[in-house]
């Protein structure tokens, strides 16, 4: 492993501007090339010796003392579908707002990647969020949201029914994880919202400016918007809709597993109005019911 990939992953999370995606490249045993955005990532260290969990979940090959934090490593390869493998490394990772090791074959490099050449993946029920092209290969990029929620017996249920919602507005809910699709959406529809998901940024600016045109905009409250998306990012999301006079006064929220003052400092830059890291029910739903607050007393002006 060469050391100066571990010691560079700081500086090019820093170097990644919007609707710039950075990758960490793996394997999982076999030829496949699978990547992680890097922001999610922590270090990269070799296979510890794990101690073993009684009555843990069987993707959890054991537990190690990771500077002095007990972190359980996840059989990522068993997790997709692939059977269980030899690991080389373990991919240290922090998002929402827990950190975790996910067991993997080999690690590479670190890749960039223009969001307009990451497409969405052939399966959208399946563990990836998308795929890319890198020296001939494909690249697929894996839902580790989703592998989390497996592990945690989150259930991701059937569509909701979007002709619900009582308060009189919508909300427009963008994001590549469709378990972070349908937490998001059970919780803004909670508070009466009806809402509107789709999975990446350019298909929210193509609604946002269907909307627009046929003069359906005022009863948009929000957009909440994931940062790491196929084709078009929040980021970029959030800059195209303030450069354009018909979208420009739209209510922002950026809602990403990424946290950090890099993300945060993006966040200003491009103009959100707020930023909420993943998945705290509680704090989106309090995000949610102030943007009302602002609408009633405005209407109410």
């Amino acid at each position: 492993m060469d050391t100066g990939l571990l010691q560079s992953i700081d500086q090019q999370t820093r170097l990644a501007g919007y609707n710039r995606l950075a990758l960490l490249l793996f394997s999982l045993g076999g030829k496949a090339t699978f990547g992680i955005n890097v922001f999610k990532v922590r270090e990269v260290l070799p296979c510890p010796k794990l101690q073993q969990v009684p009555r843990a979940h069987p993707l959890v090959r054991g537990v190690f003392d990771c500077r002095g934090v007990v972190l359980p490593v996840l059989d990522l390869s068993a997790a997709l579908g692939l059977g269980s493998s030899n690991p080389q490394y373990v991919i240290v990772t922090e998002f929402n707002r827990h950190m975790q090791a996910f067991a993997v074959g080999g690690v590479e490099r670190i890749l960039h990647v223009d969001v307009a050449d990451v497409l969405p993946p052939d399966d959208p029920e399946g563990f990836l969020t998308a795929m890319t092209r890198y020296d001939q290969r494909t690249v697929q990029i894996v839902d580790v949201e989703r592998v989390m929620a497996e592990i945690n017996n989150i259930h991701v249920g059937a569509a909701v029914d979007d002709d619900a919602g009582s308060s009189g507005w919508r909300a427009l809910i963008a994001d590549d994880s469709q378990i972070a699709r349908r937490q998001v959406e059970e919780t803004v529809r909670a508070l009466g919202i009806k809402c509107i998901c789709v999975p990446d940024g350019e298909r929210a600016l193509v609604w946002l400016r269907e909307q627009a045109q046929f003069g359906h905009l005022d009863d948009v409250a929000l957009v909440v918007s994931d940062v790491e998306m196929p084709r078009l990012d929040g980021y970029a999301l959030t800059a195209e809709i303030r450069r354009e006079p018909a979208l420009q006064d739209l209510y922002i929220v950026l809602h990403t597993s990424l946290s950090g003052v890099s993300n945060r400092a993006m966040v200003d830059r491009v103009g959100a109005d707020r930023f909420i890291t993943k998945f705290s029910r509680e704090e989106l739903s309090r995000a949610v019911s102030e943007r009302l607050d602002q609408l009633m007393a405005r209407n109410a002006a």
